[in-house]
């Protein structure tokens, strides 16, 4: 309906400023014909109204429908960007923040870290300087048990030297002798 308002008036000025042109030029305006024109014009126009108006009608609601859409689809993209925006604008002012405490939470395991290590070494050096405690323990008795049975194998060898030496063989022999009457006798 716009379009043909629009039409309309362009029309008639177009049909009046040749008809004017025409006639300037010696020619007399014949009506007759130019009634027969704009009655074919005016016709076709109808026609194409009729067949194809609906549909240009539908299109062009359609295309503004479209439009209107795609503009609040932009408004709402626009605005999810906005607050997108907001949101990663927040996270850098937060950096700083984020940084420096995540620095402090390293640092804060670092240092439990270090003190468990520390506390395992200690508990380790404690474990090595009680075996070897232990050790030193042991290996002293080995040596002293070693030292004992040196002695007495020097003290028995010198016994029998001693003994080889003031008894005689027949002596000997009765000292076997008694020995062995008192274990088997008692």
């Amino acid at each position: 309906m716009r379009t043909a308002a629009a039409v309309a008036p362009a029309a008639v000025v177009v049909f009046l400023s040749a008809s004017a042109a025409w006639a300037a030029e010696g020619h007399g305006p014949r009506w007759d014909d130019f009634a027969w024109r704009v009655l074919n014009f005016v016709l076709f126009a109808g026609i194409l109204w009729y067949f194809i108006g609906g549909k240009a009608k539908q299109f062009f609601r359609n295309r503004r429908e479209g439009i209107a859409g795609e503009l609040d689809s932009l408004d709402a993209r626009r605005k999810s960007a906005r607050e997108e925006l907001d949101k990663v604008e927040q996270r850098i002012r937060n950096l700083e923040a984020e940084r420096r405490a995540i620095i402090d939470e390293s640092r804060a395991q670092a240092e439990s870290l270090k003190q468990a290590i520390i506390d395992e070494a200690r508990a380790q050096a404690t474990q090595i300087v009680e075996q070897a405690r232990r050790s030193a323990e042991n290996e002293g008795r080995a040596v002293i048990a070693e030292v004992r049975a040196t002695i007495a194998d020097e003290i028995v060898a010198a016994t029998e030297k001693a003994l080889a030496a003031k008894l005689g063989p027949a002596e000997q022999e009765a000292l076997i002798d008694k020995s062995l009457n008192k274990v088997v006798l008692h």
